[in-house]
């Protein structure tokens, strides 16, 4: 279980680093006229990731889950991916990644990277990091109501940062995706 904790206390810090960055760029961002969108379900994602860490360690301590080798190893290993993916998108978005929905009108779509292969691969990694963190020791209750309710919130974040990107660059790719759709 201690190595565990310092796991998900290394994913915690992992956050917190992906805080200032988003901070930085949030300023960026709105220097040059971006507008915010999704403030209401901000807090709920805050309060969900945070929920996901906690439950983590609460979940392995109260209910004894063991650590089973095979899906702690494997799981770890998705837990690494996760946070390789979501450090990729947030380099090749550079100043314009965030935690918050914040678009920069008129600035043309990012198309390299893993955005090369995947319109929201950040998401990707919070879905499997979500599933993951938590099964690396056991803890199934966590990873069940996690992915759960990080699917609803995700279908309201997908379609507010589409919306967004509608807004901020009209006749871009984000409309001609969303035509396609």
């Amino acid at each position: 279980m201690n190595a565990y904790a310092l796991l998900v206390l290394a994913v915690a810090v992992e956050r917190g680093a992906e805080l200032v960055v988003a901070r930085r760029n949030a300023r960026w961002s709105l220097a040059r006229g971006a507008a915010e969108s999704g403030r209401r379900h901000y807090p709920v994602m805050v309060a969900l990731h945070t929920g996901l860490l906690v439950g983590c360690v609460a979940e392995v301590w109260l209910a004894g889950r063991p650590f089973d080798p095979l899906l702690g190893w494997t799981m770890l290993a998705l837990v690494v991916a996760a946070q390789a993916l979501r450090w990729w998108c947030v380099v090749t978005l550079g100043p314009r990644w965030n935690t918050r929905v914040l678009v920069v009108p008129g600035l043309p779509l990012v198309a390299g990277g893993p955005y090369r292969w995947l319109r929201h691969p950040n998401y990707v990694a919070v879905v499997v990091e979500g599933l993951a963190l938590p099964l690396v020791h056991g803890a199934w209750v966590t990873a069940t109501v996690f992915t759960l309710a990080n699917a609803v919130l995700l279908a309201v974040r997908v379609r507010c940062e589409e919306a967004a990107l509608r807004w901020a660059a009209p006749g871009t790719a984000a409309s001609a995706a969303e035509a396609v759709r």
